[in-house]
């Protein structure tokens, strides 16, 4: 599949049409359905789209950079009419009776949702194998993982079913996949979009955010999808911005932050030295490298899995199997229709996350951890602060080395518990985040994490698109 820029100029030149765009893209998810990328496809949806978007292509009234392109969102948004599952048991056959916002936007913007894409369930995971639907597949290398939670969205860019996708991150859920699957991704800054029509996991975590074959992929779809929602309170007033406009200004000039603690031990060595080489090419460009310390990074990954299964407890608490989602067949007391439906409906990552939560929530712990955690998120958050106050953007791995072989997540979750160890600090601390090839390792791609200062995505995103253009 080709960028969003490239299609865009086919459609106005009239080599090929909307319809033809979204067939394409159809045919081509079909064609990859061993990657399990897919939980549900718009057939006919996407192509009524597609052919509302010719038509007004035909009349001179075509909507902007979007209108007709196809697009994958990860099928923990709801879209009206469509299944909603979060790739739990629980929520098979739940149809989203309304549209998220950042959809919504979307399709405002003429983008065709061609599909629902797989992930980990209610997003807990970090290699898109605890799906109810199956795992999905890297198409760099079957026997890896493509990295979760949104790695059905990396998938569906990685393997050409779709030039951009939409996908969340509440601990790396858009970077890391993005990295195993050597495509672009970028986690937002908090609030900068809405996370209304989000199934929540951990809602102070929590981002929607874009995957695309390249750094303009992103910065467009994210143009399209932020901004203030009365549906949610924790967005930004911030007014929506062209996040395409610093693209190819470069890093002459740019002091680039470099956290000791994130090249110490732990790191691959061949992963390593394609970051060094990147950063090298960077001062070569005329940037400045500058070692910047995080003390208390160290604590991040501990104090993130306390928060975040802290409010996944809390927020999944509504699927009972009363209102809507699975209900036990084999319930018949009120105590057997919570305990069944949500002993059947959850898979056993979901269940154990919950059951850590409820745990630090407890009488007699909830001091001991989970505000001891939240303590420590400030400390992390002042640590970022600080460090830039000497830098323009931080560069560090966005995993800790190549993607993980399949099946870890049964025989040592506590190493994908891990791979996130580069990445939760910045949803700790609602920092932008963007993860972007920068070399090989072992014969697959490696991922440079750019860091950057709260709302800068622009010129975060100019940062990345150096990385990109450098390492072509």
């Amino acid at each position: 599949m080709q960028t969003i820029q490239e299609l865009q100029a086919q459609l106005a030149n009239g080599s090929t049409t909307a319809e033809k765009l979204a067939q394409a893209s159809l045919e081509k998810i079909e064609s990859t359905k061993n990657l399990n990328a897919y939980i549900s496809v718009l057939n006919d949806r996407a192509l009524e789209r597609a052919k509302e978007s010719d038509k007004r292509r035909a009349e001179g009234k075509s909507l902007g950079a979007l209108d007709g392109i196809p697009v994958a969102v990860k099928d923990n948004m709801c879209l009206t009419g469509t299944r909603t599952t979060a790739a739990s048991k629980i929520l098979d056959n739940f149809v989203a009776p309304y549209t998220a916002t950042a959809l919504e936007k979307l399709e405002a913007a003429g983008a065709i949702i061609v599909g629902k894409t797989n992930m980990d369930e209610f997003a807990m995971g970090s290699s898109n194998e605890t799906s109810y639907y199956g795992p999905v597949k890297n198409p760099l290398d079957e026997s890896r993982v493509p990295g979760g939670s949104s790695g059905g969205s990396a998938v569906a860019v990685a393997s050409g079913t779709v030039p951009c996708a939409l996908g969340s991150d509440t601990g790396g859920s858009i970077r890391q996949p993005a990295a195993c699957t050597g495509v672009v991704g970028l986690k937002p800054t908090y609030g900068r979009v809405s996370r209304y029509g989000l199934l929540a996991y951990a809602s102070s975590l929590d981002q929607i955010g874009p995957f695309g074959s390249t750094v303009r992929d992103c910065a467009t779809l994210l143009g399209a999808i932020c901004g203030i929602d009365p549906h949610d309170n924790t967005t930004s007033t911030r007014p929506t911005e062209d996040f395409t406009a610093k693209l190819g200004t470069g890093v002459k000039g740019k002091v680039i932050g470099v956290p000791k603690e994130y090249f110490g031990e732990g790191l691959d060595a061949e992963c390593k030295a394609a970051i060094e080489n990147m950063l090298k090419k960077m001062e070569a460009e005329g940037a400045t490298i500058k070692e910047v310390s995080l003390p208390h990074i160290s604590y991040a990954v501990s104090s993130y899995y306390i928060i975040a299964t802290a409010e996944a407890s809390s927020n999944l608490s509504r699927y009972d199997g009363v209102r809507y989602g699975y209900r036990s067949p084999e319930a018949r007391k009120l105590f057997d229709l919570y305990a069944k439906s949500r002993s059947e409906g959850f898979g056993k990552e979901v269940q154990r996350r919950i059951l850590l939560g409820s745990y630090v929530l407890s009488a007699g712990f909830y001091d001991a951890y989970y505000v001891q955690a939240q303590k420590v998120r400030r400390l992390i958050t002042d640590d970022f602060t600080e460090a830039f106050k000497t830098c323009d953007v931080i560069a560090s791995p966005t995993m800790p080395g190549l993607p993980l072989k399949c099946g870890m997540n049964e025989s040592d979750p506590m190493a994908v518990y891990l791979s996130d160890i580069y990445t939760v600090s910045l949803n700790l601390a609602g920092l932008p985040g963007v993860s972007v090839p920068c070399g090989m390792a072992g014969g697959l791609p490696v991922g440079l994490q750019w860091i950057g200062k709260p709302f800068q995505e622009a010129d975060l995103l100019a940062v990345a698109e150096a990385t990109e253009r450098l390492n072509k």
